[in-house]
């Protein structure tokens, strides 16, 4: 683990997981994304474009992904892998989903071996359970035990924690669980780089938005964004408002994931030191 964190963004949507890792670990870098579906996409490139987010390959699809090329060059694995096999609003077909990428996940990790894991799903994964037996997994159990079943035996301590944007002071909810996972093997010294960070990111004053009914602070972004058809690299492209918003919903509120991550973190420190 070098002192510049290396990055790799799986299933990365508009990069709210990348925008949350970098408040707390800073400097850290993108090395990659992966995302499938074409608007998403859009709205990373431009982002690169416009010096937002560090520029980077996006590959399609995940399971596919060039695993062999990262062996050993990765810090942070992260991801919000797909929702909609564990979710409350959908068929909750689990594991028989073909959207449910976990396993290529796994696969991934355990071909390019990176210190640190931090994955993102609905809170429907706690309860939904495998359809079928998968792997050392018998059907039955449950979508989030086994997730954390298979970082232990990849190596790996793991723990997970579940927050909601309204905590960070969003005017909606969205509850989200985290999942972390830190290399057992990884060195004192190189766990105490990342504790340093955390460190100071807690100490660091948190700015909450203003509500809804008062007027906003000189230092947020504004909440009604004006049409623009001129500026390509603008989040919201006016021409496709639709996708627009099912960006924004799917996406992961960097607060959370900021403030998930230091949780994560404080629970697998309590674990090691009793070790």
């Amino acid at each position: 683990m070098s002192v510049r964190l290396n990055h790799v963004s799986l299933c990365a949507g508009y990069g709210g997981i990348d925008i949350g890792l970098q408040r707390v670990l800073d400097p850290i870098h993108t090395v990659a994304y992966s995302e499938i579906e074409g608007y998403p996409v859009a709205n990373l490139i431009a982002k690169m474009n416009a010096g937002k987010i560090d520029p980077a390959p996006v590959w399609s699809n995940l399971k596919t992904f060039p695993w062999e090329e990262f062996k050993g060059k990765i810090d942070i694995l992260s991801g919000g892998f797909p929702c909609q096999p564990f979710s409350m609003a959908g068929s909750r077909a689990g594991d028989q989903d073909p959207r449910h990428l976990w396993p290529h996940i796994v696969k991934g990790a355990k071909v390019s071996q990176p210190p640190i894991l931090f994955f993102e799903n609905v809170t429907g994964i706690i309860s939904s359970k495998l359809s079928s037996d998968w792997g050392n997994d018998v059907k039955g159990t449950p979508v989030l035990l086994h997730v954390l079943r298979e970082m232990e035996r990849m190596g790996y301590h793991a723990t997970w924690c579940r927050t909601a944007a309204s905590i960070y002071g969003a005017s909606h909810k969205r509850t989200r669980v985290f999942i972390m996972g830190v290399s057992r093997s990884l060195p004192r010294d190189q766990l105490d780089i990342v504790s340093e960070r955390v460190k100071s990111y807690v100490h660091t004053p948190t700015k909450y938005p203003a509500p809804r009914d008062q007027e906003q602070y000189d230092w947020e972004a504004p909440r009604m964004v004006e049409r623009n058809l001129e500026d390509p690299n603008h989040l919201q492209i006016a021409h496709h408002p639709k996708e627009s918003l099912k960006l924004i919903g799917n996406g992961v509120v960097p607060d959370c994931a900021s403030g998930s991550f230091v949780r994560c973190w404080e629970k697998v420190l309590k674990y090691v030191d009793r070790t």
